[in-house]
């Protein structure tokens, strides 16, 4: 229940207001003793006095990536989705300066883009030292307005991704924004009026260390003014050049680098694609390499299975041949011989059909056996032998 987003809280860029931090983080946030001592029970009212108590800024630390403080009163600040109106006092509190910077970074998660630039550009100009926790515990000392510039212009910052906004030169392109005005531009232009208005008194009046005199202002007194606006001048054009230098990346001289850009990717693309060109030359080559190989494989099997075929076929002919020439000399041996060869072992069953046939003619003609025929001798023995009559 304490991890749950406020059901009256909307959605934010379409998800969850919690979803924005990445869920690794988020575990490791709800893991934490601070979260579950100092940000229990906590409302939009009694969030402002533990912000009060932040002494630095941050996203994960250490070994296990233990969240800090900062992190955790971020994601509460999502849970809770406190009002708008409470959001900008945050930003606009010139006395703690991390109650400040906590408020910009839930409006750099939650705003839109519009309301991004509009309060968080303002603090460009807070140059107040914050300490920031290392990803190794360590500490670092860094300012405000470094740490806005990395809210406006990078995608990633404590630990957490940032959603996409708009380049500032689209948006004064289309209307949305008016051109950023610097806070320092009122003055220098006070102190160019005020150099205009000097410079006729000073060729009139060479004796100006009188006329100060008079006036009652000390020549050591202008020299320090003089120097205060020697400073100011530079630190002026510092932050002109830099704020030069971030618009020029939106302006002309960033249309002249991606005209640069587009050229060398242009370049890039003809290389690459020549390189793609000579990669398939190399693989048709290789491929037509292989083609040939597997052709004069192929070629060589069919050979060989040509040759083995032609072989069984030539010893199949020569066998049927064999067989056939064999049955024939069976069968003239057959035919031809009237006795049959001698050592056979089916002799006997061949005789035995023409004996009794010889029997039946000899029948059918009506005559006795043949009293001289060795074989009814030799049974009228026998039965001599044993008592018995010849035969008849």
């Amino acid at each position: 229940m304490a991890n749950r987003t406020d059901p009256l809280a909307r959605s934010i860029h379409g998800t969850n207001p919690q979803n924005l931090v990445e869920k690794i983080v988020r575990a490791k946030i709800y893991q934490s003793n601070y979260w579950k001592e100092q940000c229990f029970g906590l409302t939009a009212e009694t969030l402002v006095d533990k912000a009060m108590e932040l002494d630095h800024t941050g996203g994960t630390h250490g070994g296990n990536r233990r969240p800090t403080p900062f992190l955790c009163l971020a994601l509460k600040m999502l849970q809770i989705q406190p009002d708008k109106e409470i959001v900008v006092e945050f930003i606009k509190n010139e006395d703690y300066k991390y109650v400040r910077v906590l408020g910009a970074f839930y409006l750099r998660l939650t705003g839109t883009v519009a309301d991004v630039y509009q309060y968080l550009e303002p603090l460009y100009n807070d140059y107040r030292k914050i300490r920031q926790k290392l990803s190794d515990g360590k500490f670092t000392l860094t300012h405000v307005d470094e740490f806005i510039d990395e809210l406006l212009t990078k995608d990633y910052s404590c630990d957490t991704a940032l959603p996409r906004i708009q380049k500032r030169w689209i948006l004064e392109a289309s209307g949305t924004l008016e051109p950023r005005r610097s806070a320092l531009e009122d003055d220098f232009e006070e102190e160019e009026e005020d150099k205009e208005d000097g410079q006729p008194m000073d060729v009139d009046e060479p004796n100006t260390h009188e006329k100060d005199h008079l006036r009652g202002r000390s020549p050591t007194k202008e020299r320090d003014r003089e120097r205060e606006r020697d400073r100011d001048r530079k630190h002026e054009r510092h932050h002109r050049d830099r704020d030069h230098d971030r618009d020029r990346d939106h302006g002309d001289y960033g249309r002249g680098r991606e005209r640069d850009r587009d050229r060398d990717r242009g370049r890039e693309r003809d290389r690459e694609r020549d390189r793609e060109r000579d990669r398939h030359r190399i693989r048709d080559d290789d491929y037509n390499r292989d083609r040939d190989r597997d052709g004069r494989e192929r070629e060589r099997r069919d050979r060989d299975r040509g040759r083995h075929r032609s072989r069984s076929r030539s010893r199949s002919r020569d066998r049927r041949e064999r067989d056939r020439e064999v049955g024939e000399l069976r069968k003239r041996r057959g035919r031809g011989s009237a006795s049959p060869p001698r050592g056979r072992a089916d002799d006997g069953p061949r005789e035995e059909p023409k004996k009794r046939k010889e029997k039946k003619e000899k029948k059918g003609s009506g005559k006795g056996p043949d009293p001289n025929d060795p074989e009814i001798i030799e049974m009228n023995k026998l039965r001599a032998s044993i008592g018995l009559g010849p035969l008849k």
